[in-house]
């Protein structure tokens, strides 16, 4: 392919400070707490500490990092959330579920994620696991989770429609994967969607193959007549038990999900 003006792409360089650049913002965005150190940082992106130092510089004049409280430590601030605002996917996710998230922190404890499907996955779209102190995991945004295996695709399975529900299954008998032979289980699916709504809300035990150690429980998240989503709690295999589950964090994630789709609801209104 070749520009407007007759260059070849191949003919421009790439850029290689803005590219290092890039590769220290995903680093900070994976390091716990989204903090890190230049010594961390080089290590993680095989730099050298003086690189990594200039780069981190002059990220901070344009405001994209700041200083941590300890020597060498930096951070990501909301200017790179920013970078994506004239992306309006699911914008409402930021302006109506973040803050709402945020603020819930203290009451659930442990982490959670706001999941949107596409395509046949449910796709992490918000997580407060940079803010829990429980939180065995980062950089969870943009992660896809399969449907008949998590707590967030069981609770929107059992939250959708009819049709959308025969849609999806129609888009995943077609795969030759375990997801496609899951979907051509009707039986199965169909206890699994009844048990979840006879509970009032979706369980993982550890059946994600991927993150087998881990539990999790789920609400739907709707907008009115309009199902957004479904947000989860997560945490380690048997440190929650069932009774917690139902009487103590199911009845918050609840409340965190009809406050988001309030909010929501308001937000898409505007």
């Amino acid at each position: 392919m070749s520009t407007s003006i007759g260059i070849p792409d191949a003919a421009y360089k790439e850029v290689r400070g803005l590219s290092r650049g890039l590769q220290l913002l995903r680093a900070l965005n994976r390091a716990p707490g989204g903090i890190a150190t230049t010594t961390e940082l080089a290590r993680a992106c095989a730099m050298h500490r003086t690189t990594v130092k200039r780069l981190l510089e002059t990220l901070r004049a344009e405001g994209l990092v700041r200083h941590g409280e300890r020597d060498g430590q930096y951070y990501l601030t909301f200017e790179v959330r920013r970078l994506s605002e004239g992306f309006e996917d699911e914008s409402w996710v930021a302006q109506a579920a973040t803050p709402l998230m945020h603020a819930a922190v203290k009451e659930l404890l442990w982490p959670c994620d706001l999941t949107t499907m596409e395509a046949g996955f449910m796709v992490v779209r918000e997580s407060t696991h940079r803010w829990s102190t429980l939180s065995q995991h980062h950089a969870m945004i943009g992660q896809k989770m399969p449907l008949f295996v998590t707590a967030a695709g069981r609770a929107y399975m059992a939250a959708c429609s009819e049709e959308e529900f025969e849609a999806l299954m129609k888009i995943l008998r077609v795969r030759s994967d375990w997801i496609g032979e899951w979907a051509r289980d009707k039986a199965r699916i169909r206890k699994r969607v009844r048990e979840t709504r006879r509970r009032g809300f979706a369980i993982n035990e550890g059946e994600w193959v991927t993150e087998e150690h881990f539990g999790a429980i789920a609400v739907p998240v709707h907008s009115d007549n309009t199902l957004l989503g479904a947000i989860n709690l997560i945490f380690p295999n048997d440190v929650v038990s069932p009774k917690d589950m139902k009487e103590r964090f199911a009845p918050r994630l609840l409340k965190l999900a009809k406050s988001i789709g309030k909010s929501s609801q308001a937000w898409l209104e505007d």
